[in-house]
């Protein structure tokens, strides 16, 4: 089954296999609040801080409209690659830098989905919670469900690499990231804390 994903002004399109998804994730990290920040759109963080993502296998991600406006940034030299629609600013995912280790983390925010058809599809927001001690307001931790979720999400990756998928909607063939990453300074990063 599929589910599309859109930018805010709709420039970029896509899809997603939602039966690729590892688990559905909230993290609570000063690396995700700091690229909400950077983007400067609204609505990207819940009340205390987090991001609601969705660990899935890069193969599952297609563009089919405006790939050439998706973009990425890091918040240090050998972060982790953030990409988003250059376009309108929305956040899209997150991957590691190596392309080799078959792990997303799709943004919700570009899912054109209502919250109910995204609890359907992939559990309620906050059921994995993450860097809950990065929260700005109390947030409970699920350790049992971190532990399950941490399980599955380690499941996804080395089936994805027992099956040698290497599609990637961020990467090309070769392995580079389809734009260069925009690194950002320190200074940025301290004011974007």
């Amino acid at each position: 089954m599929t589910m599309t994903l859109r930018c805010r002004c709709g420039a970029v399109q896509g899809e997603i296999d939602e039966g690729r998804a590892y688990v559905r994730a909230t993290c609570y990290c000063k690396d995700c609040r700091a690229f909400a920040r950077y983007l400067g759109v609204p609505g990207v963080l819940d009340a205390a801080g987090g991001t609601d993502i969705i660990p899935m296998a890069p193969a599952a991600v297609r563009f089919t409209a405006g790939q050439g406006l998706v973009t990425c940034m890091s918040l240090s030299p050998k972060g982790v690659l953030r990409w988003y629609a250059s376009c309108c600013r929305t956040p899209l995912a997150n991957t590691p830098r190596d392309p080799k280790l078959p792990y997303v983390g799709m943004v919700t925010d570009c899912f054109l989905v209502t919250p109910h058809q995204l609890d359907a599809a992939f559990g309620p927001r906050g059921r994995v919670v993450l860097n809950t001690r990065s929260a700005i307001a109390p947030v409970r931790a699920t350790p049992l469900a971190f532990a399950l979720g941490g399980l599955r999400i380690f499941a996804g990756i080395l089936g994805a690499r027992l099956r040698r998928e290497r599609a990637s909607a961020f990467f090309d063939g070769s392995g580079r990231p389809l734009q260069a990453p925009h690194v950002i300074t320190r200074e940025e990063r301290a004011a974007l804390s």
